[in-house]
């Protein structure tokens, strides 16, 4: 979980810190997180990322470690208390013994792992990443994340991380600092000493975590990240300074910057109709509604939701076409809502500005005949050419409802 500086100032509660930042970002799995960390010189225990047994039986030459510690790679918490479709038992093991690495790995990959964070039937694991245990003496918090309420990076630290967190930020909030971080100055080396003192780390060992703050930092703002956690930051029992569970999450919007990144995502475990969207440009979010949503603009979406509820309605989706959307996009999203088999009504709210609402109706026109629509479609156009627009649908003689306004259309949409 992410600890938001907004929420520090409000009871000191744990959000999702998607909400906080966009509506969409990548999120790298742990195992990819660490990888980015090692580039940086970040202190991280030895590890390999395997997706059969005959690689996993290679890791105890390669890691030669006294105990080793197992675990599923998805993007969801919870993976020690969670368990398998299969019925095995955790996404997280520990042995001393390596004949004992194979068969938990082929209990995980190729299953699911259902955990309180998962939808019902679980995620499916694809690889599995096996680390050198470590013997930990102290357990701190560390995170670097894009804040609204700071307009910009903050630090988030603890002298208490590790799986509990939660409870310190809400019982203990003394225990929690946050540092607004100047995107021009960075992390300087008063900030780190700041941090690594807060931390409470011995006088010796304060120059190693400011250091390894440091590089946390050159992590963050190299590869466009919005969030780089470190729960936990540990002293081992030799007094070495390790990042023990990293989570990364990077910038959409710098996908161009960060190709080698983006790159190594994996869909497995995002909703389909999400990836298709971004195949064609479209934003779209998944919700549980049966209205489906087809607007130009995050604001207009989101105020179309708003009224779609106000009207007793549930919105199946937040779908932005954008600005420069054309006729064929107009047939994609019309394609992708219809994938959702809850979707009982479609509702197209357009406000044209940059767009042309003569190219929307186009798009609709041609949507709904190649899709052979049979459910209930109200349209609302405003802007931009709107009476070509209109007209062009009128003539069609297709079945749509129009509304003058967002509130009539909203009523419409809900009364299939």
């Amino acid at each position: 979980m992410i600890l938001t500086s907004r929420k520090i100032s409000n009871k000191l509660h744990f959000n999702s810190l998607c909400k906080n930042i966009s509506l969409r970002h990548l999120s790298l799995l742990e195992c990819r997180s660490k990888e980015i960390l090692q580039k940086f010189d970040v202190n991280i225990q030895k590890f390999r990322v395997v997706n059969n047994a005959a690689d996993a039986a290679q890791v105890p030459e390669i890691l030669k470690a006294k105990e080793y510690v197992i675990k599923a790679q998805v993007h969801a918490g919870g993976r020690g208390l969670g368990h398998f479709n299969n019925g095995f038992k955790s996404g997280v093991h520990i042995t001393k013994d390596p004949k004992e690495i194979p068969p938990i790995l082929n209990n995980m990959i190729g299953y699911n792992l259902i955990t309180k964070q998962t939808p019902k039937d679980g995620v499916p694991v694809k690889e599995v990443m096996v680390a050198e245990s470590v013997d930990i003496k102290k357990e701190t918090y560390f995170c670097i994340l894009m804040d609204r309420a700071h307009n910009g990076p903050v630090v988030i630290a603890s002298p208490s991380g590790g799986t509990d967190i939660e409870n310190v930020a809400e019982k203990t909030p003394h225990l929690i600092k946050t540092i607004p971080i100047s995107i021009f100055e960075g992390i300087t080396d008063n900030t780190a000493n700041e941090i690594a003192s807060f931390l409470e780390f011995s006088d010796d060992l304060k120059p190693v975590v400011a250091t390894q703050v440091k590089r946390l930092w050159d992590v963050f703002l190299s590869i466009d990240a919005v969030q780089v956690e470190i729960n936990p930051l540990v002293q081992t029992g030799d007094d070495k300074i390790i990042a023990l569970d990293a989570k990364v999450q990077c910038d959409d919007n710098a996908a161009f910057r960060q190709k080698e990144i983006f790159s190594k995502h994996d869909h497995a475990e995002s909703d389909p109709k999400e990836v298709e969207a971004a195949a064609h440009n479209l934003n779209y979010i998944a919700m549980d509604g049966n209205i489906g949503c087809l607007v130009n603009g995050a604001g207009l979406a989101m105020a179309t939701m708003d009224i779609i509820k106000l009207h007793g309605g549930e919105p199946a989706n937040f779908l932005d076409v954008g600005g420069n959307v054309n006729e064929d996009q107009v047939l994609n999203a019309f394609q992708i809502l219809l994938t959702d088999p809850k979707v009982k009504s479609l509702l197209v709210n357009v406000f044209g500005g940059i767009v042309n609402c003569e190219t929307i109706a186009k798009g609709i026109v041609n949507a709904t005949k190649k899709l052979q629509l049979t459910i209930p479609l109200t349209v609302r156009l405003a802007g931009t050419n709107v009476k070509a627009g209109l007209k062009l649908l009128e003539d069609s003689k297709l079945p749509i409802q129009f509304a003058e306004n967002l509130d009539e259309a909203a009523r419409k949409a809900t009364s299939f």
